[in-house]
């Protein structure tokens, strides 16, 4: 059985980046699920495709290519890794991702790889629905405040302007769609280890992580 470790989380709760430093510590192939649903969110606003139209998006899921190669996500091709963190997808990304048929045609696509390699994958069902086997699942929550913060000096170091009080309630609006969606919401597994990161560093929470692992 492959070593799969889960870490589930709302947006800016920092598992993207925590996920990916375990990943290279313990030789894990991180898989970002959040960048597949931002890249499929992409794609379908580039082609003008509404979150209403199932059908368009099942085809476009159908024919798109996504890989990781050194952390950066192409898709059919393209190094899209910076323009998916742009706020044009991330303030429409939960919409296409509450949406079941694209949920259950990336989830297949995560399961598959899991399959093949030991893995550390970060989101917001992992430990509930993509990974409930994981040998080891947490949990990263951190107050909204926070997490706008985080997000605003990452926009802020990416020479994009933003502006702190829509980041903050993008983010409140983003809680509410991921934890009342009908179809895999945002929940903590039962079996999942709770790391509140309001307080702490990044290097703080990894080194938490990692007690736990090698116990």
């Amino acid at each position: 059985m492959n070593k799969n470790i889960a870490i589930d989380g709302p947006a800016g709760s920092g598992k993207s980046t925590i996920a990916k430093i375990i990943g290279e510590r313990l030789n894990l192939m991180y898989i970002n699920t959040g960048a597949m649903y931002r890249a499929i969110t992409l794609k379908a606003l580039r082609e003008n495709i509404s979150y209403t139209s199932v059908d368009k998006l099942e085809k476009l899921i159908e024919g798109t290519e996504l890989y990781f190669e050194d952390d950066q996500l192409f898709m059919d091709g393209e190094n899209i890794s910076q323009e998916i963190i742009l706020p044009e997808t991330s303030n429409n990304v939960s919409n296409y991702a509450a949406v079941p048929k694209v949920r259950r045609m990336l989830v297949k696509k995560m399961q598959d790889m899991a399959k093949k390699f030991d893995v550390i994958m970060d989101g917001r069902d992992i430990g509930t629905v993509v990974l409930k086997d994981a040998e080891f699942k947490f949990f990263l929550s951190a107050s909204a405040e926070e997490r706008a913060n985080r997000r605003f000096n990452e926009y802020k170091n990416n020479g994009v302007e933003v502006d702190y009080n829509e980041l903050l309630e993008d983010i409140k609006r983003r809680d509410h769609i991921d934890s009342t969606r009908e179809t895999d919401p945002l929940a903590k597994a039962d079996d999942a280890i709770e790391i509140d990161s309001t307080k702490l560093t990044i290097d703080e929470v990894v080194e938490k992580i990692m007690n736990y692992v090698n116990k």
